[in-house]
């Protein structure tokens, strides 16, 4: 079960990932636009870009700094989540894309990956709050450890940085948790958390011999009546 979920898991991450460098490998070429593809909020003629943005990458670095953290995410929402993975990804995805065309800034053209970087990030903390069975709880750990500074990345007025797309893509992925929350994820290997179980009088025992202390209670008794 483990090696079928892994391979699940893996095969899934780098049909996403090569979609997204293949993109920008497109982007490259010199008749290819970009800002055609991506998303300028409220312009009807780039409705496109809710699906299309996150494809795209303003250069070397902006694609590199989002291909770790997607990686990471990608397995643990595939490994994981199996059963509900690709539709929490489509939501996530989708969602994010539609609130930045309807609410962000109309002056800037937004793309890359990271809105649905940090909706995969606030998706697997909320299940650890939401489900609370120890996959979710060691996951929202792992998050909270490895992506606790993207807090910042909310914050408005930063130069060339989508804040929308990360405000919105976290606010979308506590909603798909919420969603998401009632659908078993449940796997056959699964580790469980269970409360102690509580012993029957039969199944009790005594640290030492009871006998021990019936024959220290009749020494006592006896030597109470020599002494009278």
């Amino acid at each position: 079960m483990k090696s079928g979920r892994l391979s699940f898991a893996v095969r899934n991450t780098i049909y996403i990932m090569a979609a997204i460098w293949g993109a920008f490998v497109l982007q490259q070429l010199p008749f290819f636009n970009t800002a055609a593809w991506g998303i300028i909020p409220r312009y009807t003629d780039n409705l496109k870009g809710v699906l299309t943005a996150p494809l795209m990458h303003g250069g070397w670095s902006h694609i590199v700094s989002n291909s770790a953290p997607m990686v990471v995410l990608l397995l643990m929402l595939f490994y994981f989540y199996r059963k509900i993975a690709w539709l929490s990804l489509t939501l996530i995805w989708v969602l994010t894309g539609l609130a930045v065309w309807l609410f962000a800034r109309g002056t800037s053209v937004h793309i890359g990956a990271s809105g649905v970087i940090y909706g995969l990030v606030a998706f697997v903390f909320w299940n650890g709050i939401f489900r609370r069975d120890l996959k979710s709880i060691v996951l929202l750990l792992i998050v909270t450890i490895l992506y606790s500074g993207m807090l910042y990345g909310v914050l408005p007025n930063q130069p060339g940085v989508s804040w929308e797309s990360h405000l919105f893509g976290g606010l979308v992925g506590i909603v798909v948790a919420y969603l998401m929350r009632g659908f078993n994820v449940k796997e056959d290997d699964d580790l469980e958390m269970h409360s102690p179980a509580s012993l029957s009088e039969g199944e009790k025992s005594n640290y030492f011999d009871q006998g021990t202390f019936e024959k220290t209670l009749r020494e006592r008794e006896k030597l109470g009546r020599d002494g009278r």
